[in-house]
C-alpha cells in the first residue's frame, strides 16, 4: 500500500497508508490531516488542497492539466515549481509520495 507523508508547516509529519487509486487529498480528508481542506471535494474547482510535492517524487506524478495549472494561480499560498493540487495526485501501488502543506489554503 502506498504511503503519503504529509509535512505540516510547523515541521511535524504525518504518515498515512493510502488506498491505490485514491487521491492524496481524499486520503488526507478521510484521515483528518490538518491543512488539506478539499472544499470542492476533488472536482478541480478550488485550490484548497494545494501541496508542494517533494522534488524526488515530482517526476513520478502525472502531468499537470491546464485546469489544474489555472487553479494553482488562485491558490491562497503562492505557487512554487513543485506545486500541485492534491486532488489530482492518485496513489499508485508501490509508490510513496511526500508533500508539504502550505500555511494557508483559504
Amino acid at each position: 500500500m502506498p504511503k503519503v507523508f504529509y509535512a505540516q508547516p510547523d515541521g511535524s509529519e504525518r504518515v498515512i497508508e493510502g488506498v491505490v487509486g485514491d487521491s492524496v487529498m481524499q486520503t488526507a480528508v478521510r484521515n483528518g490531516v490538518s491543512g488539506i481542506v478539499g472544499q470542492c471535494g476533488g472536482v478541480l474547482s478550488c485550490a484548497t488542497c494545494h501541496v508542494f510535492v517533494d522534488e524526488d517524487d515530482l517526476a513520478a506524478c502525472p502531468p499537470m492539466s491546464e485546469d489544474e495549472d489555472e487553479m494553482l494561480d488562485v491558490a491562497a499560498t503562492d505557487r512554487e515549481p513543485n506545486s500541485r493540487l492534491s486532488c489530482q495526485l492518485a496513489l499508485v501501488d508501490g509508490q510513496d509520495i511526500h508533500v508539504t502543506i502550505p500555511d494557508v489554503q483559504l
